[in-house]
């Protein structure tokens, strides 16, 4: 599936266009020709590979999935490799969609499966007409911007999550094994999404390296501010990797804690059944002593063993182990 774009003068002229028209219209001042392909063939992208001088490893990289997010520098022209990602709903596991694109002067190429909405990405080219005149650069922005954007909303959605989280924490009716299982689930869901993050920090600081010249001096200002929010992210995920992992020490702490507790309590309703226990074997002895086989020995016998657990329960009692 492919489509096209021509801008011209900021503003767009027409799409779906031929492929065969994109040559001449790469060559006319001030068009600037956006090319979408979703999960192209080997033929498409050879096709495309003659039609703009494309590097053979890049058009590699473009076809095989899994790649690290870079932005890596040809002769001819820049490659980007990023990840749209997304929280799936109800166990709130962690998607990502692998993103490619070929930066030309003139042209943007991208290359993604069916999980990228294109849609989305055109919605936020609509929207930010004042710098449509801009080019590749404005192009590029609005794609890397979308991404950020994403990343954000997701470490703020796995906040919010980790603090229902902590507040089932110290809930006496939380499930210990649900509260495993989230905590894991997040756990795993930020450090999918830090490998995703994190690198995008080089991908902006390569794109606003002046010597590339890929964003012009207008355009530095929205690529600074996306780089803003990607250190953001990044410090964000790392620190709600911390907090998941100080829940989990926090939960094995309660659990030893609520196990001391449980064990001191049967230490001593241990401890007090220990008394009449005591005291019926001494009296059950074969042998004279006081109150032997009389009212006495009965009477001296139930003193004992009740006092002695009631005494053993005050005591217990002050003490706060039962």
């Amino acid at each position: 599936m492919v489509r096209t774009r021509l801008y011209r003068d900021g503003k767009v002229e027409r799409e779906d266009l031929a492929l065969e028209e994109i040559k001449g219209l790469l060559a006319e001042e001030g068009a600037t020709v956006w090319i979408d392909y979703e999960s192209p063939s080997d033929e498409d992208l050879s096709a495309m590979e003659t039609i703009l001088g494309l590097h053979r490893l890049a058009v590699e990289d473009a076809l095989h999935d899994h790649q690290r997010p870079k932005l890596d520098r040809y002769r001819t022209h820049l490659f980007l490799a990023a990840y749209e990602a997304t929280l799936e709903p109800g166990d709130g596991g962690l998607a990502v969609n692998e993103v490619k694109a070929f930066i030309t002067r003139r042209a943007l190429v991208t290359v993604h499966g069916p999980g990228f909405s294109a849609d989305r990405l055109t919605e936020r080219w609509d929207r930010e007409t004042d710098v449509a005149d801009h080019g590749v650069a404005f192009l590029l922005w609005g794609l890397i911007d979308l991404l950020v954007d994403g990343h954000f909303d997701v470490v703020q959605d796995l906040d919010e999550r980790i603090e229902d989280l902590e507040d089932a924490l110290f809930d006496d009716h939380s499930s210990d094994h649900d509260l495993q299982r989230r905590s894991f689930e997040l756990r795993k869901a930020l450090v999918r999404l830090r490998r995703v993050v994190l690198p995008m920090r080089e991908v902006l600081n390569t794109v606003l390296r002046r010597d590339l010249d890929i964003a012009d001096p207008a355009m530095q200002p929205f690529f600074q501010d996306v780089y803003d929010h990607v250190l953001r992210a990044s410090d964000w995920t790392e620190s709600l990797r911390d907090m998941v992992s100080s829940i989990l020490e926090t939960h094995v702490s309660i659990q030893g804690n609520r196990m001391n507790l449980v064990m001191k309590k049967l230490t001593s309703w241990a401890a007090i059944i220990a008394v009449p226990t005591a005291v019926t074997g001494f009296f059950g002895q074969n042998v004279p002593f006081l109150g032997f086989q009389s009212t006495l020995g009965l009477v001296l016998s139930l003193s004992l063993i009740v006092g002695g657990g009631v005494g053993l329960y005050v005591l217990f009692r002050r003490k706060e182990w039962i």
